[in-house]
């Protein structure tokens, strides 16, 4: 969300309420108006899917489980994998829906509640849904996500703080990529409201690249079957995010789907297809960051 705005969206942002209803013209890879029918026959074009998503918005989450509802009701039997969960819970949520849930509670919030990490701040209401799709159709649950525990040893001590050298061999963290590193040191400049110091960077960056090729790693658990992926839309973006993870092969199976919001600096050519949907209203996340300027008064 706080990417450079692209001209091609700048130019034509006065006209994109008159023209929600059609592609926009003149770019090169426009977003289309988001619905389940356009969102499931994406799914459905390669066995596996990075599916995007703004965290908060709660149209996109509606959105993408009817469209998965609609592409289960076809045949298709995917894996579901999942960014909110982080890899070390895989056993507990396998546990969890094996077991009886207490106290009335449905087995997907009882799942939830197994396998989520304790104080994580995701929304869960958001994802429910998706877990009761996998447990309904009888789908492996993936825990896929790098933990923010060693998301920080890598951010501070490197990647072999966290992965042995074969680990690193086989997810391809043991080679460094300069001008990927020095891209998610800008992206998380940004991020950050350009108020973290210039040292912190580094580290960020690092572990956001490890959190890519963490979540890589859930498309070789179930080649057969496929697997979709629910991710943020930078995970999903093919230049920087999880694609640059796999190898030639294991991208030609895979698709990248962003959903974006109308009036972001996203860019519909970040992805393999891209889909608008409207823009959640959300505070400014830097405010409460900057500091408050001094009142003064008048000089005496």
């Amino acid at each position: 969300m706080t990417n450079a705005q692209s001209f091609c969206m700048g130019t034509w942002r006065p006209f994109v309420a008159a023209l929600s209803a059609l592609l926009l013209i003149g770019c090169a890879s426009p977003a289309a108006p988001v619905n389940e029918h356009a969102l499931a026959a994406e799914l459905a074009r390669r066995p596996s899917a990075l599916l995007g998503e703004v965290h908060d918005n709660a149209v996109q989450h509606r959105m993408r489980a009817d469209a998965l509802r609609r592409l289960l009701e076809q045949g298709a039997r995917p894996a579901i994998a999942f960014e909110q969960f982080d890899r070390e819970r895989q056993a507990d949520i396998d546990r969890a829906r094996t077991e009886v849930p207490p106290d009335g509670r449905s087995l997907a919030a009882h799942v939830i509640e197994r396998g989520r990490t304790p104080k994580s701040n995701w929304d869960w209401a958001q994802y429910e849904p998706f877990v009761e799709l996998a447990l309904r159709y009888d789908l492996p649950i993936i825990a896929a996500n790098l933990s923010r525990t060693d998301a920080a040893r890598v951010a501070r001590d490197g990647v072999g703080a966290v992965f042995d050298a074969a680990e690193q061999r086989r997810l391809g963290l043991d080679r460094a990529d300069e001008s990927l590193q020095r891209t998610h040191e800008s992206i998380a400049r940004d991020a950050h409201c350009r108020l973290l110091p210039e040292t912190a960077l580094a580290g960020l960056a690092r572990a956001q690249i490890a959190r890519d090729a963490v979540l890589a790693d859930a498309f070789r658990r179930h080649p057969d079957r496929g697997v979709i992926l629910l991710t943020g839309n930078g995970h999903a973006r093919r230049d920087i995010g999880v694609p640059r993870h796999l190898t030639a092969a294991e991208r030609q199976h895979v698709w990248s789907i962003g959903l974006i919001e109308a009036g972001s600096a996203d860019r519909a050519t970040f992805y393999d297809i891209a889909f608008m949907t409207p823009e959640h209203k959300r505070a400014d996340p830097c405010a409460a960051l900057r500091p408050k300027e001094r009142q003064e008064g008048p000089p005496v």
